[in-house]
């Protein structure tokens, strides 16, 4: 994947993920977020955020994906025409998701690890380990269903002037999102979510 598109997608969580986050957290939501791009164009077809508030269901990117198929403007659309981006490595809920829907492809911002010891969300590795018996969160990333790319990963495989291009905006997303985290963490008490 090349810079051009690297930076749209970092630009569409900056501009269209978080707003939708902060809002989503103050209403005390996790801090999950989620897009599906056109992939001609790399363009925005829709954004979506945690609403467990609503529904302990609506993750992230199972709420992005309701939003999706509730649009009228989406019946022209063919899902193996489609990028899906989140902004953390979905859990098992959403890998189900993504894969029932038919993605072929989801690229995450933040490993599971970053999710359980920065953000102190757990439950994804949790999950997957008392259930599933998947240890460490080793699940098989490129199957028949899908493939799926770490963002970070794919900014390290870029040249150095590349990164040096990019760091700034990836720096200013990962601020946002340990500031979410921090005003998450802080109202969490409140909400009714089960698993906090």
């Amino acid at each position: 994947m090349n810079y051009r598109i690297i930076e749209k997608i970092l630009r569409i969580f900056k501009e269209e993920i978080i707003p939708l986050t902060s809002k989503g957290v103050l209403s005390g939501n996790k801090i999950f977020g989620a897009a599906i791009l056109n992939k001609k164009d790399y363009s925005l077809i829709i954004a979506g955020t945690n609403n467990e508030i609503s529904n302990p269901l609506w993750h992230g990117e199972i709420s992005t994906i309701k939003n999706f198929y509730e649009m009228k403007e989406n019946s022209h659309i063919n899902i193996k025409e489609c990028i899906f981006i989140s902004s953390h490595e979905p859990c098992s809920l959403c890998l189900s998701a993504i894969t029932w829907c038919g993605f072929d492809n989801f690229y995450y911002l933040f490993p599971y690890e970053q999710t359980s010891d920065i953000y102190k969300i757990p439950h994804d590795l949790d999950i997957l380990s008392e259930i599933f018996g998947v240890k460490k969160g080793k699940y098989n990333k490129n199957n028949k269903y899908w493939k799926c790319y770490n963002i970070n990963a794919l900014i390290n495989d870029l040249s150095n002037t590349e990164q040096e291009l990019i760091n700034p905006i990836l720096i200013s997303i990962k601020k946002s999102y340990e500031s979410l985290s921090e005003k998450y963490q802080s109202i969490k008490h409140k909400n009714k979510i089960p698993l906090k």
